[in-house]
């Protein structure tokens, strides 16, 4: 895929974009740096944007030269809870927060496609710029929304996009049908009764218990979603506690469909 002169030459600004919130990342809902970098490019670019949508959301619009349908663009702001180990010129400076699933790299490209934008306006209809926060945590979008998101700024459709890095560099896919899944995520807490190592007939064992637990769960899918639907489980921690006398972990739900109810 080879870009259209004019975004290629964007490519400086986007990657310096990047780099700033990449080595300045935020946790959900806590985007304020990030969200005034975006505000002020916005502005610097002649546009009006409008901070604390639905928190640290901000959105903008460029119109077109004709009336014609309402097209948003969303990209999301938010770092994770996870040390950057990347040991690259731009990596994190904050310990145990890194911009590890790439919204650096979202951020960065819509800010590129607004400047393009802003400088050759569509021919019909208008672009709603939607920097999103707390994405990770699923509430940001609803916060949005909540605040009058599409009542102020109506959509006719709304486009966003994520990175891929099982792709080829300078590839991108699209397919028909939900691209994306729905998650949710809970914690499972086991109990039992520590002891000594040497004597664990003495105790009640709540790692092996967990264990079997973490091992099984992903049957859920197999006898209680229908063989059509793509879903999966994934247990993505996994901590006893010191004495032994507990153990958590934490399953996440990833499908098109919602989670199956007990019956």
């Amino acid at each position: 895929m080879t870009p259209l002169p004019a975004l290629a030459a964007l490519a400086a600004d986007m990657t310096a974009w990047r780099r700033d919130i990449h080595a300045h990342p935020e946790l959900s809902g806590q985007e304020s740096r990030t969200a005034k970098l975006v505000f002020d490019v916005l502005e610097g670019l002649g546009l009006k944007p409008e901070g604390g949508v639905g928190g640290e959301g901000v959105v903008a619009v460029i119109e077109g030269r004709e009336p014609g349908p309402s097209i948003g663009l969303r990209a999301d702001m938010d770092a994770l809870p996870m040390n950057d180990d990347s040991n690259v010129p731009h990596a994190s400076t904050k310990p145990g927060v890194s911009h590890a699933c790439g919204h650096d790299g979202h951020t960065a490209t819509l800010l590129g496609v607004a400047r393009h934008l802003a400088a050759n306006p569509p021919a019909r209809g208008r672009v709603v710029l939607i920097f999103q926060p707390a994405e990770e945590t699923g509430l940001g979008a609803v916060a949005m929304i909540e605040d009058g998101l599409f009542d102020r700024y109506p959509c006719d459709e709304v486009y966003g996009y994520h990175n891929m890095p099982l792709l080829p560099l300078g590839e991108a896919a699209v397919h028909t049908g939900p691209t994306m899944n729905g998650y949710k995520v809970w914690e499972i807490e086991i109990q039992g009764v520590g002891g000594h190592g040497a004597a664990p007939h003495k105790t009640k064992d709540p790692v092996q218990a967990a264990v079997r637990v973490a091992s099984e769960i992903s049957s859920i899918v197999g006898r209680h979603v229908d063989p059509m639907e793509p879903a999966l489980i994934t247990v993505t921690s996994f901590r006893p506690d010191r004495r032994t006398t507990s153990c958590r972990m934490k399953p996440v739900w990833r499908a098109h469909c919602a989670p199956p109810r007990p019956r």
